[in-house]
């Protein structure tokens, strides 16, 4: 008669260590993300030169924390798949469904941290959720792909290693049988605990440790300086934090008679009247320049030995203008085109086009001067729909949009974006004479982008420059003159107010344009040719002056909301940014960072324009009136947004 088996001596054949491999691939997921970190740095030392040795390493190892929570957000799937206490875990089907989670999220994180390596001279800050809406509205993202792909292949490679790695660790992984004995009980009691701790380990991680709130973007200005916190994050943990978050918060850092009293949007024209030509109405022309940083102007960089710029015309114009150096708002097209055209900054995780409040009622040039009897249309030679330009032109006012489709020759097509410059702006210029005056219309030109095509008649024509963007500058600024020259023998033109911009800086060369304050120096430039422009009152001017300073030339006389300033009839100029959590706000001299509770820096950036020397400290008192203009901005903007309250009558 065979012996009866004892169950408190059962052999443990049929069970398995989870833990070891699930300890083992993490351990390789989290060495990865460091990796992909510390190439995010060497890849782009330039624009941390400022940073010591031994500040870089506290970044590296304080980053950490980041890493560690994004780890824990992209494989909690995975550990709750190799830790549940179920039979079930035994089974090929269930093993092969946490290993490719864990291949999925963990390639998926890496790769926006490698794509980051490049993106990031572009926009200066790690990508945010917005990409995604970004991507999605950019339907010419297929055929730029490839282009991508043979520009940055190297990039690429370092992925695809990155990727092979976690595949060697996964195929070589095995979830072997515990050879001991012991007891069913006991397995199944350790194996239910060890899920609780591993569920607290992973909820702690992704919290990024006991404290009150979990971390946050804005948690790196604890780490370092903020235009130091591209290098404290990581990209997967930003685009995760700001998925879905569109929604701003109440602000209350005064009462309502204190804060109108610092800061108001709303516009109140002066009585003086406004540039006319024989008693009649100027036209009004913006003209906004793709990525025409102001290192690329030659008039603006004089005191750079040999270096006479890529805009030859526009530097000949500025002597017959309006010409100030000035701050874009954002870093991104889709941030520039409502600053410029609405006088709406950009102060949100979101671009406003994509933002849960981009169906507000706002005042815009369009909306403004069509009531005042002016013909509005809005052109740019982009395929129709890219990154929503159309849909937001109709939410504006604009009569019409002319792109891709209204032009109609595919002989100029660029093969990537749109139209190349040269032709679409004869094509503009003829839209206009077609045009009943007064009328008001803007062009946004699309040549200065990657891949940096020209036309192949022009190929060895224009100066090659540091960067590869600036040949596609001259030729945008060539096409610009070629404008002027048509434009000069029109009807029209002598009777109308000019506005060339930017709608936002490109990647820089120059050290002085890599910092807080010079990746956002762009021109803002006022010109009309048939009369004289007053002189400005301020130094300092941020793209959300345009629409106010424009209508103030025009002699508009009806009150409106704006969040910029009339340039001719202010006190004080000044710019504002928000980028990653950190507000930042620039006067004649000054610029002050603030996370939306304390102040971070101060710096002269007029005598110190590598921003080394933090003044916070030794001048509180300038730093204090800054911060309460920055609050009573923040606060405006916050409250009228999620109220709706972006016109005078709602």
């Amino acid at each position: 008669m065979p012996a009866k088996k004892n169950p408190k001596h059962a052999s443990a054949a049929s069970f398995h260590n989870y833990y070891s491999p699930l300890l083992k691939l993490l351990a390789l997921a989290l060495l990865l993300l460091w990796l992909s970190r510390l190439l995010f740095y060497l890849f782009n030392l330039q624009y941390f030169s400022h940073l010591g040795a031994g500040e870089v390493l506290r970044i590296l190892v304080f980053g950490l924390r980041f890493d560690v929570a994004t780890l824990f957000m992209l494989n909690a799937p995975f550990i709750i798949l190799m830790t549940l206490p179920l039979a079930v875990r035994k089974y090929r089907l269930w093993r092969f469904s946490a290993m490719f989670l864990y291949l999925l999220a963990n390639s998926i994180g890496l790769m926006t941290n490698i794509a980051d390596i490049v993106y990031y001279r572009f926009t200066f800050k790690r990508m945010t959720a917005d990409i995604f809406s970004y991507a999605a509205n950019d339907i010419s993202l297929a055929t730029l792909l490839p282009q991508f792909l043979n520009d940055f292949w190297g990039y690429f490679l370092l992925f695809g290693l990155f990727v092979v790695l976690l595949v060697v660790a996964v195929s070589r992984i095995n979830i072997l049988p515990i050879k001991r004995k012991v007891y069913p009980w006991l397995w199944h009691t350790l194996q239910v605990f060890g899920f609780v701790a591993a569920m607290a380990i992973t909820v702690v991680g992704i919290r990024g440790g006991l404290q009150l709130k979990p971390i946050n973007i804005i948690t790196a200005g604890k780490v370092s300086e903020a235009r130091n916190a591209a290098m404290v994050l990581n990209t997967p943990f930003t685009i995760i934090k700001t998925f879905n978050q569109q929604n701003l918060s109440r602000t209350e850092y005064f009462d309502q008679t204190t804060l109108d009293e610092i800061y108001t949007p709303i516009i109140q024209p002066s009585d003086s009247r406004g540039l006319s030509r024989n008693g009649s109405p100027l036209n009004l022309v913006i003209i906004i320049m793709e990525s025409l940083s102001a290192e690329h102007v030659g008039a603006f960089n004089k005191n750079q030995e040999s270096y006479k710029g890529f805009t030859p015309f526009l530097d000949s114009l500025m002597p017959h203008a309006v010409a100030l150096r000035g701050f874009a708002n954002g870093k991104q097209s889709i941030e520039g085109i409502p600053a410029i055209l609405a006088s709406m900054p950009s102060l949100l995780d979101k671009p406003y086009i994509n933002s849960a409040y981009a169906a507000n009622k706002f005042n815009s040039l369009a909306e403004l001067l069509g009531a005042e009897g002016y013909q509005t249309a809005f052109y740019h030679g982009g395929t129709n729909g890219t990154m929503d330009f159309d849909g937001f032109a109709q939410m504006a006012g604009f009569d019409n949009y002319y792109g891709r489709t209204e032009y109609n020759n595919e002989a100029d097509f660029d093969g990537q974006w749109g139209i190349f410059d040269e032709p679409f702006f004869g094509y503009f210029a003829d839209g206009l004479s077609a045009m009943k005056p007064p009328f008001f219309a803007t062009i946004f030109s699309l040549s200065a982008h990657h891949p940096y095509t020209i036309p192949e008649k022009y190929k060895g024509h224009f100066p090659e420059g540091n960067l590869e963007i600036q040949k596609t500058i001259a030729y945008a600024d060539f096409a610009l003159r070629k404008f002027f020259d048509k434009a000069a023998r029109m009807p029209w033109f002598g009777n109308t107010l000019f506005v060339i911009t930017a709608d936002h800086t490109s990647e820089a060369w120059l050290p002085e344009y890599k910092t807080k304050t010079g990746m956002y120096e762009i021109p803002i430039i006022f010109y009309a040719p048939g009369s004289r422009l007053p002189t400005p009152a301020v130094t300092v001017a941020d793209q959300i002056d345009i629409m106010p300073s424009a209508l103030g030339l025009l002699g508009y006389d009806n009150p409106f909301v704006a969040f910029g300033q009339n340039i001719f009839d202010s006190k004080e100029g000044m710019a504002v940014n928000y980028i990653s959590g950190v507000y930042q706000l620039i006067t004649d001299s000054l610029v002050l960072e603030f996370d939306g509770t304390n102040s971070r820096s101060l710096y002269n950036y007029k005598k110190d324009p590598l921003l080394r020397q933090n003044l916070l400290t030794t001048n509180l008192r300038e730093a204090h009136r800054m911060e309460q203009t920055l609050k009573a901005i923040i606060q405006q903007y916050n409250n009228r947004m999620i109220d709706n309250q972006l016109t005078i009558n709602p």
